[in-house]
Formats: C-alpha cells, sequence, structure tokens
C-alpha cells in the first residue's frame, strides 16, 4: 500500500493535520480567553491553519522514508535509528520554518511580531512534537494493518496452492489403481474368451474417457459419476461371472447433486477387491444414496467381514478420507463398519 500514490490518503492528511492542529492549539487558547477581540480570534485560527499546513507537508518525508527504506515486516534496530533520524530532522526544519511564518498573521491582524526567547520555542517542541507522534502511530497502524492483510492473502493462496496440488496428487493416485486392476483381468482373458476381452476392453475405454474429461474437476454430479460406476462393475461382472451381485438405490433429488469424481468407484472397487474377492461362492454389493438432513449420504455396501491385511496400504480408503478434507473440510465423513455380516461405507457430504 503506497500511500504517497493514494490521492484519498492526500485529503484525509490534509484536514486532519488542519483540524488536529486547530482542535489542539487555537481552541483550547480560545477557550482560556485568548480570543477576547476578533483580530485576536482570526490570528489564533490562522496559526491553528498554520500549524497544520506546515505539518502536512513536512509529513510526507517522514512517509518517503518509510515507504522508500522502512520496511514494517522487516526492520533492523538501524532502521529505527534512520527513522527517528529521519523525525529529529523535520522537526528542526518545523520549528525553523514556524516561528517567521506566525510572523505573517501576527503582523496582519495584531500589529506585532511574535517574540519568543529561545527557552519559550524549547518549551514548544514536545507540544508540536506530540502532532507527528499522533500522526506516525495512524500511518504505522495502517501499514501494519495492511501488512497483516497481505500475509493473510498470501497464507490463504499458499494455503489454496498445496490444497489443489495435493487434490491433484489424489487424483492421480486414482487412475494408475484402477488402470492396473482392469489390464490385468483384460491379460487373463485375452486367450480364454477375446470377444469377452474385447468388450471389457470397450467398457475400459469409456471409463478411461471418462476419467480424462472429469479428473481435472473437483466435483461432478452424481448422475456422471453413477454412469462411470455401471461401466467399472460390468467390467467386474467379467471377472467375478456369477459371484458378483450389484443393485442400486437411488433417490432421483439426489442425481443433479455435485460430488468428487471417481468417490463412489473407489467405494465400489474397495468393496470388490476387499469383500466379494475374498468370498469363495460371492456376495452382493448394494450402492445407496439419499439426502437426509441437509447431506447428501452415499452408501456402499457388501457382503462380508471388516477385515485389515497386512499387506494392505488402504490407499484408496486414506485417498477418500483426504480429498473429503480437502475439500468439505470438517462438513464432510467418511465411515467404514461391520453390520449383520456386511461391511458398510458411509459418506455423508454437504449438498451441493
Amino acid at each position: 500500500m503506497k500511500l504517497l500514490t493514494n490521492y484519498k490518503y492526500w485529503i484525509i492528511n490534509f484536514f486532519g493535520w488542519i483540524l488536529f492542529a486547530l482542535f489542539m492549539l487555537t481552541i483550547d487558547k480560545i477557550t482560556y480567553g485568548g480570543g477576547d477581540s476578533p483580530n485576536r480570534m482570526y490570528y489564533l485560527l490562522s496559526e491553528g491553519v498554520l500549524c497544520g499546513l506546515l505539518g502536512f507537508v513536512l509529513s510526507f518525508i517522514i512517509l518517503y522514508f518509510i515507504e522508500n527504506y522502512f520496511n514494517i515486516g522487516d526492520y533492523s534496530k538501524s532502521d529505527i535509528y534512520k527513522l527517528i533520524a529521519v523525525i529529529v530532522v523535520t522537526q528542526v526544519i518545523y520549528h525553523c520554518l514556524l516561528w517567521p511564518m506566525l510572523n505573517i498573521p501576527a503582523n496582519y491582524f495584531l500589529n506585532e511580531s511574535v517574540d519568543l526567547t529561545l527557552v519559550q520555542k524549547l518549551t514548544n517542541v514536545p507540544h508540536f512534537f506530540a502532532y507527528f507522534v499522533v500522526w506516525l502511530f495512524v500511518v504505522l497502524t495502517l501499514k501494519l494493518v495492511y501488512y497483516i492483510n497481505t500475509i493473510k492473502v498470501k497464507q490463504l493462496q499458499l494455503e489454496a496452492n498445496l490444497k489443489e496440488s495435493q487434490l491433484n496428487t489424489l487424483k492421480g493416485q486414482i487412475n494408475p489403481h484402477f488402470m492396473f486392476n482392469s489390464l490385468n483381468n483384460i491379460r487373463g482373458l485375452m486367450l480364454e474368451d477375446a470377444d469377452v476381452a474385447r468388450n471389457m476392453l470397450t467398457n475400459l475405454s469409456e471409463t478411461l474417457r471418462y476419467s480424462l474429461t472429469k479428473s481435472e474437476l473437483n466435483s461432478i454430479s452424481l448422475e456422471d459419476e453413477l454412469e462411470m460406476v455401471e461401466n467399472y462393475v460390468e467390467i467386474s461382472k467379467i471377472q467375478f461371472e456369477d459371484r458378483l451381485q450389484f443393485e442400486t438405490h437411488i433417490d432421483e433429488d439426489a442425481l443433479n447433486k455435485q460430488i468428487p469424481p471417481m468417490i463412489i468407484q473407489m467405494l465400489v472397487e474397495n468393496s470388490l477387491k476387499h469383500g466379494i474377492s475374498n468370498i469363495k461362492k460371492g456376495g452382493q454389493v448394494t450402492l445407496s444414496t439419499f439426502i437426509k438432513d441437509g447431506q447428501l449420504h452415499i452408501e456402499v455396501t457388501n457382503s462380508g467381514t471388516l477385515q485389515k491385511s497386512e499387506n494392505s496400504t488402504q490407499v484408496g480408503l486414506k485417498n477418500i478420507k483426504k480429498r473429503l478434507e480437502l475439500l468439505y473440510g470438517q462438513n464432510a465423513t467418511f465411515t467404514l463398519k461391520e453390520l449383520e455380516n456386511n461391511v458398510v461405507a458411509t459418506i455423508k457430504m454437504p449438498v451441493v
């Protein structure tokens, strides 16, 4: 924030100096009987205006130093000493110019000169120095507030950039994870059933097209995500055959709500990898979505028990938790629990 080039500061500073000087100097003298005649009152008014005007002009010497040589966020002791030196020089100039200037209205209105001894002039130094102290306090406060706000903005920008970077990293974990499983399945089918493998490649290409077009987004509609999940399930059914039963219970009011891309696919994939694949006779996966208490609920239930494998890194589940935290903070939750020989994964997020 450059006050030297801010016309609003010039205007406010000008009237601030004049009014403050009038209040501190002229009104005080008039109150105590100094304005017993019109000419005396005119002199006191002109005295206040001249003191304020001189302070206004000389304040730019200090301001120039502050804005060009004094960093409010990174200053040293030498910088403080230099600032004090500039203020002292300004005070010397102020008092050297003030008394000759006050002689002009004194001669005009009172037909006399301002004749003060050196001691009397020195006793006025603290009074006029207080004007500059008040002005300096206001300016440094403005500079400090601006500096703090700038730091806050930079911090928010850094956090936003970090969040975006983390989200992109998490998205990058999704596609290779899904590709690895799918390509392994295709490789196993190539020599067994070429037609089935061809259909699987078609579904995979549709899934990859979705991933490439949507992965740069932080949110998509639930309806679009469900189309991708259907392709994924079709691919998985070729592998599991009759061992996989898949059902959906979708609230139509939730179809246009926004969710993070690929997040339901990861829930379904996790239920197949750690649930159905471990059951010899297979099982059922049920996907349900509904809106309750102002939140979108996504539930994926699969047959089986909640088991933790020592070889499992649980990348998918950690990915889901981290993405929800980055996008919604404390307003979204992810839980995984076992209930009556079923594993239930539940996501609750704000309705968008």
